[in-house]
């Protein structure tokens, strides 16, 4: 069943953070990080942040199903957009390093789940309604960014030196990378209104392939960039709890 609520969405991340399958492969890293950005949500929601509180929840609730459906796919070996199979494939692979599990993740949900879900709350003569509260929570991702650094860090050396080295500026990339990622998602979502059913279907699969490559980019660069990225992960831990625990 679809989660109705916020509540209902942490409660399912959090099922599958504490699944069996999270203890033994890398398919937790990605559902912890969005279960830290979706309670501060909930808290902004609840503090009036948004200009409209029931409706971000609409939205927040859309945007999570998409995620926790393509899981249950996933698990069940039912059908599940390119985006999201290169991520839960790399899950169970040990070379790619926990960042890039969770830009795996990011990859799939922003570049493609966040324009459909935008669309899919709206109607063509109200999703510019949706624009203050949609750019919000970009503030609210730009606040947790040093924090899920120092969450990487605590359990990737590596990762914390280089964090460390690059100062503000890495937290300035990071920014700007996600910035970027949902302006598209925006564009997406403007344009995903505006089509019938044949037409959304057709230019979600033209979305989802381009989203799959960058993703499928992401987990495997080119060869001096996987070389490096490789000697991150050796100092990483092999026990998906400990990095578990980072998060939670």
């Amino acid at each position: 069943m679809p989660c109705t609520t916020i509540d209902e969405v942490l409660a399912s991340l959090d099922a599958i953070i504490h699944s069996p399958e999270a203890s033994t492969s890398c398919i937790g890293y990605f559902p912890a990080l969005y279960r830290k950005v979706t309670a501060q949500v909930k808290i902004g929601i609840a503090s009036g942040r948004f200009q409209d509180g029931p409706r971000m929840e609409r939205m927040d609730v859309a945007f999570a199903n998409r995620y926790l459906d393509a899981y249950e796919c996933w698990r069940s070996g039912r059908p599940v957009t390119g985006s999201w199979r290169a991520a839960f494939e790399a899950a169970q692979r040990w070379k790619p390093t926990i960042l890039q599990h969770l830009l795996a993740g990011m990859n799939a949900h922003i570049n493609l789940d966040l324009g459909i879900a935008a669309a899919e709350i709206c109607t063509l003569d109200d999703i510019e309604a949706l624009r203050h509260d949609f750019d919000e929570i970009n503030n609210i991702l730009f606040a947790m960014v040093q924090e899920v650094t120092d969450c990487i860090g605590s359990v990737s050396p590596w990762m914390w030196i280089l964090d460390k080295l690059g100062g503000r500026t890495d937290d300035k990339l990071i920014e700007f990378s996600i910035w970027r990622a949902r302006a598209v998602a925006w564009q997406n979502a403007t344009g995903l209104v505006r089509l019938d059913k044949d037409g959304l279907a057709a230019r979600v699969v033209e979305i989802d392939d381009f989203v799959e490559g960058l993703g499928r980019f992401m987990l495997k660069p080119g060869p001096m960039m996987r070389l490096g990225l490789f000697l991150i992960r050796l100092r990483e831990p092999n026990d998906p709890r400990k990095v578990l625990a980072a998060f939670c």
